[in-house]
């Protein structure tokens, strides 16, 4: 059986930012995972039908310019700070509230149609899909939750799959 082709991505750093320009920021390290996350929360606060959700190790991520912070309660009894443009609002990143024992592996979940090559990516799977958009497709074959997962170790397993980023 031939081995499946995987998608290579723009060389390292990534670069991205709000709309207006004022915040940007820089990705050093290989992203874990890329979903795209149906629930009603990233619904409103992308005004869209999902938002696109590119898992990255804290450590790797470099924003210059300052976000405002927003912190708001979970499904599972958690924080989610919630990090935006204080001038145009645009959502950047969330990150929760349970940290790691080691804090290189603190993750942050970047808000991937804020970066500038969003167009060239793909989720690798969808979570909350019992809260999806009438008439959203939801392609075969990618994992899919109807809830939040119990763990994303198949979301980053995924990625590793489908994706190839030069060093």
């Amino acid at each position: 059986m031939p081995a499946e082709e995987k998608t290579e991505l723009p060389i390292l750093p990534w670069r991205g930012g709000c709309q207006c320009g004022a915040l940007r920021y820089e990705i050093t390290g290989k992203p874990l995972t890329l979903y795209a996350c149906h629930c009603t929360e990233c619904q409103h606060q992308s005004a869209s039908a999902y938002g696109l959700s590119l898992w990255v190790r804290e450590a790797t991520v470099h924003l210059a310019g300052k976000p405002a912070q927003w912190t708001r309660d979970t499904d599972s009894g958690h924080l989610m700070h919630c990090f935006f443009c204080p001038d145009c609002g645009s959502r950047l990143y969330h990150k929760g509230s349970e940290e790691p024992a080691d804090p290189r592996q603190a993750i942050l979940s970047i808000k991937a149609g804020s970066l500038d090559h969003a167009r060239l990516l793909t989720p690798v799977g969808h979570i909350w899909t019992r809260s999806k958009a009438a008439g959203t497709l939801i392609p075969e074959g990618k994992p899919t939750f109807e809830a939040e997962p119990e763990n994303y170790n198949g979301l980053v397993a995924a990625f590793a799959r489908a994706y190839e980023i030069p060093d």
